[in-house]
């Protein structure tokens, strides 16, 4: 069995909705991630800085603001910088489709809008992270 999957949650800016990332948090962990939930009103810096410390495997951003054709794509430069292109950054929130497409087009994995059913998330990332960080465990949790 190697190490739980490691997931740092985060919500970015000054949005204070948080209700879908907590149920969220709470899904992960009860399917055997190790879930770090870094709280509301984060900047990219401390989101990446807290990845890196915690040795992340995927960053999952909520954003309901509108500003995520800001906030994740210095979340993206900032991974970069850092040198964690092995890391997923993932997230969702109210992100229209043509967004959606550019910022995965940047290299921003799939993004997920209210109503998405939550083993659908937990397959992508369960899935992105067998493929791309060896030794995790990524077995559901009985």
């Amino acid at each position: 069995m190697g190490q739980a999957i490691r997931i740092v949650m985060a919500k970015p800016g000054l949005d204070g909705h948080d209700r879908g990332v907590k149920v969220l948090a709470r899904s992960f962990r009860d399917a055997g991630m190790e879930v770090i939930y870094l709280g509301l009103r984060q900047t990219p810096e401390m989101i990446v800085q807290a990845a890196v410390q915690e040795d992340a495997d995927v960053i999952a951003l909520s954003i309901l603001s509108g500003a995520h054709m800001t906030i994740f794509p210095e979340v993206l430069r900032l991974m970069r910088e850092a040198e964690i292109d092995d890391v997923l950054l993932t997230g969702g929130g109210i992100i229209p489709r043509k967004d959606t497409q550019a910022l995965e087009s940047q290299g921003v994995g799939q993004l997920f809008g209210p109503g998405t059913p939550v083993p659908e998330i937990i397959a992508y990332v369960t899935s992105w992270v067998a493929k791309n960080r060896p030794g995790r465990d990524t077995e559901p949790a009985a």
